[in-house]
């Protein structure tokens, strides 16, 4: 019986810390991957490609569209970025967990396509909070900063679809609270019986 991994979906407004406690939680935790999307924004200064996204033209997004490569894709600020399907079912078939840092239209596509993902919400603490850590993070200009706060009650609204919510007010708190996350499905008695079947046939045998 192979062990199948599990999906979760992990969606933020910009400035939620989503990317950092993602980040952080790959240092500690074992058989997880993040997948590494797609898309037509232009890279930021510190950014790779491959590493951070795959960047391509716009062109080449819509055949990939129209070739279905793609588990999700969403536009998002006028740039599309999208799921490669054939690497996240790689994954999953091989046993490990995957972790999608998607926006709220892209988890929809996700939990409508693989029914067994898990999804993830993160919020900040407060308005102020998320305004301040746009402006402190220093990836975007005044104009863009306000055009995601702008969108972003928009884009909050949609946590009453998720599976989880985690309020990142302190970080090592939310942290921990993510970690438990995928401890707590990891013990789920259908994983453990994928995991461990050898063993547990042994003692019942």
């Amino acid at each position: 019986m192979s062990n199948r991994g599990t999906l979760y979906t992990i969606s933020a407004p910009s400035g939620a810390g989503k990317t950092s406690l993602v980040k952080a939680l790959l240092t500690s935790a074992e058989e997880i991957r993040v997948s590494v999307s797609h898309t037509t924004r232009a890279m930021r200064p510190g950014e790779e490609d491959g590493i951070n996204y795959h960047f391509v033209d716009e062109t080449t997004f819509i055949t990939m569209i129209n070739n279905s490569d793609f588990l999700e894709h969403a536009k998002v600020f006028n740039h599309y970025y999208g799921t490669a399907q054939a690497w996240v079912e790689g994954i999953l078939t091989n046993g490990e967990d995957v972790i999608l840092e998607i926006d709220w239209q892209g988890a929809e596509q996700v939990r409508r396509l693989q029914p067994g993902c898990v999804s993830i919400f993160i919020l900040p603490p407060s308005p102020e909070a998320l305004g301040q850590r746009l402006t402190e993070r220093g990836q975007d200009d005044k104009t863009v900063i306000e055009h995601r706060l702008a969108e972003a009650q928009e884009e909050m609204s949609h946590f009453v679809e998720a599976d989880y919510l985690i309020i990142n007010d302190d970080f090592d708190t939310a942290l921990s609270e993510l970690r438990a996350i995928i401890i707590s499905q990891r013990l789920k008695l259908a994983s453990q019986q994928q995991k461990n079947h050898q063993l547990l046939k042994d003692l019942l045998s």
